[in-house]
């Protein structure tokens, strides 16, 4: 039995395309309905996409709007509906002993992006780049608006790990929190990725981009006819506590947090390795101290990728047992 403290959740906010919460994110999911929608983007014209539709100004005045990111504002949207699901008495806590860890798969393009061709319409110009462009794109730019949205002063990052970056973010958190670095972490995983036409492009001219008459079926992960990926913004950003903490302020304990691990595939930049999920996956049982069998759901990579489908969803598990 480890001596390590046992971590848990006690908090969840998130915004989905299909929900601004969990109750209205799970029942959209359990109907069925993905509320994908088409967008136009930039230089490539009409595509299905996930958009997210939160009240931006609910936790942000309209100046911190002018000056934040669209990614800054769903993390910040996230974390406030984490800390009122946790029922933390806000006011009373150490905020010097809160921290904050995002996962992202990307940052900056967004703002890169907008600024070339705004200067483009005045001749290259760059007086008329923006001087929020460096704070704007700096790699822990979303977890640093949470910070100062409010008001922590404990240790703030992001997490660059890919499609894996919002576990990336959690194992962080729960790491910290075994290590007694902070008593009370923010974390999980952001995107805004919908926003910079350079992602809709690399996708496309990898031949991963997924397009379907109906936008609502572009992403079809399991279907043998699927084409590829459907490009989302959204994030979820949950509130970790070490169990004797929780228990102690009488918190709501949604799950703990029992087993983690990171590996490398080391072999290709997109295609996975299955052996190398194996491992990871046993790695991960061995420290929960856990058994296939006790696993009752699993959660797929699901790119909806012809490659990215069958080894993501079939080799491990066979390799399980």
């Amino acid at each position: 039995m480890s001596s390590k403290p046992r971590i848990v959740i006690t908090g969840l906010g998130l915004t989905a395309p299909n929900g601004n919460s969990l109750s209205e994110f799970r029942a959209n999911l359990l109907a069925g309905k993905a509320r994908i929608a088409v967008i136009d983007v930039r230089h490539m014209g009409k595509h299905p996409a996930g958009v997210c539709d939160f009240d931006t100004t609910k936790w942000q005045k309209r100046k911190e709007l002018r000056i934040g990111t669209r990614v800054g504002s769903i993390s910040i949207f996230c974390s406030r509906e984490a800390l009122g699901d946790s029922g933390l008495d806000w006011d009373k806590v150490d905020k010097s002993r809160v921290g904050v860890y995002l996962g992202i798969t990307e940052h900056g393009n967004v703002e890169t992006e907008n600024e070339i061709h705004n200067i483009s319409q005045f001749g290259n110009d760059t007086k008329y780049w923006t001087h929020h462009h460096n704070p704007r794109t700096v790699a822990n730019n979303p977890a640093g608006e949470v910070t100062m949205n409010m008001g922590i002063t404990g240790p703030h990052y992001t997490i660059g790990a890919a499609c894996a970056a919002g576990n990336a973010g959690l194992i962080q958190a729960a790491q910290m929190l075994q290590l007694g670095e902070v008593d009370i972490a923010f974390a999980g995983g952001v995107s805004e990725s919908i926003h910079t036409f350079g992602i809709f492009a690399g996708f496309k001219n990898q031949g991963a981009l997924g397009a379907h008459e109906d936008p609502t079926k572009a992403s079809r992960p399991f279907d043998k006819n699927r084409n590829g990926i459907v490009i989302s913004e959204g994030g979820a950003i949950y509130v970790l506590e070490r169990l004797d903490d929780a228990l102690a302020r009488g918190a709501r304990i949604i799950a703990e947090i029992a087993g983690w691990c990171i590996n490398s595939d080391a072999t290709d930049a997109v295609l996975p390795n299955p052996e190398r999920q194996t491992e990871c996956v046993h790695m991960a049982l061995k420290r929960a101290g856990m058994k296939p069998q006790d696993i009752h759901i699993v959660s797929t990579h699901a790119t909806a990728t012809a490659p990215g489908g069958y080894p993501g969803m079939h080799r491990p598990p066979e390799r399980l047992h």
